[in-house]
């Protein structure tokens, strides 16, 4: 697939959907290796209605969830075969550790998901990702996947 990856391409690649979809745009991929990824947070997200009322922020499990989908989207691409195999199911988030957050995300701000592999199969995966706000790490975490 051709960068930067838009929605079109990436609901190609992940089952999720609305509201659950966290990644906006690929930006930059290394297959195997790396990836750059978007989420612009805007004032309608559901998930502000009581996150907190007058002083809306991001939960920041979400932010996690973005940083695997993003990983997610790099496995998949690792191994194209399993898209056309399997279609866009199968990718299940089975652990998280060394999960810190460094400051809110507020509506307004964009996201820069930037993730590495660090331990890489054709079914379980480990990442590093970090994400940013304006060069600012907001949140940062290693997170383990199985596909398929």
């Amino acid at each position: 697939m051709d960068l930067p990856l838009a929605y079109k391409d990436i609901i190609k690649i992940l089952p999720h959907r609305y509201p659950f979809l966290l990644v906006d745009r690929v930006i930059e991929l290394e297959a195997g290796e790396r990836i750059v990824a978007i989420k612009n947070v805007t004032g309608n997200e559901p998930f502000f209605q009581g996150h907190f009322p007058g002083s809306p922020i991001m939960p920041g499990v979400l932010i996690v969830e973005a940083m695997a989908q993003a990983g997610g989207i790099m496995a998949r691409l690792s191994f194209p075969d399993l898209i056309e195999k399997e279609g866009n199911a199968g990718i299940f988030f089975i652990s998280m550790d060394k999960v810190k957050f460094r400051r809110p995300v507020v509506p307004g701000d964009q996201i820069v998901i930037k993730a590495k592999a660090l331990r890489k199969g054709s079914r379980i995966w480990k990442i590093a990702g970090k994400s940013y706000v304006s060069d600012d790490l907001v949140a940062e975490a290693e997170l383990t996947a199985a596909i398929g």
